[in-house]
């Protein structure tokens, strides 16, 4: 009787072990490995005086994937399209601002399946640009998406490519 008892026990905690895998990979985006190998779609500052310069201040660098070059194209951005938003602090010498300290690494991922809630888009960033720290996690609904929402004509994306 213990031993039916304790292997139901066991059973039910792996089940339970197991769900909680499969929901906390349903809403986790992997850090991506060589995105400044990808196409680079636009670099734009943001300067003290801009409204987002608290947030966003810095200089910025998107970059995407070979699916998501075919929504810059389009218009609508398929399954499997990541978007890079690379944000580092900028230093100005001798009249040139370059790249300084990267401050966040932010990644929209595209799947209709697993980020149903947010149009098929997923969000997270990396503070730093460091893998291990996660500055979003599972509130990227509020955190990202409620602020992408006012580009549902271009699939919630705000870069735009020109050739």
């Amino acid at each position: 009787m213990k031993f039916i008892q304790s292997k139901s026990i066991l059973l039910t905690l792996i089940s339970i072990s197991f769900s909680s895998t499969l929901f906390s990979e349903e809403l986790t985006i992997d850090f991506p490995e060589g995105y400044r190998n990808w196409t680079h779609i636009k670099s734009m500052v943001i300067q003290e005086g801009h409204p987002l310069h608290s947030s966003f201040g810095g200089l910025h660098h998107i970059y995407a994937n070979e699916k998501a070059l075919q929504g810059y194209t389009s218009g609508e951005f398929p399954n499997g399209s990541i978007i890079i938003f690379d944000l580092l602090d900028t230093q100005s010498e001798n009249n040139a601002i370059t790249e300084g300290k990267r401050k966040v690494l932010g990644v929209m991922e595209k799947d209709n399946t697993r980020f149903k809630d947010t149009k098929g888009w997923g969000f997270e960033g990396f503070s730093e640009g460091n893998p291990a720290i996660r500055a979003v996690g599972n509130n990227f609904k509020q955190a990202c998406f409620a602020c992408h929402t006012s580009q549902e004509n271009n699939d919630y994306v705000f870069s735009r490519w020109r050739e």
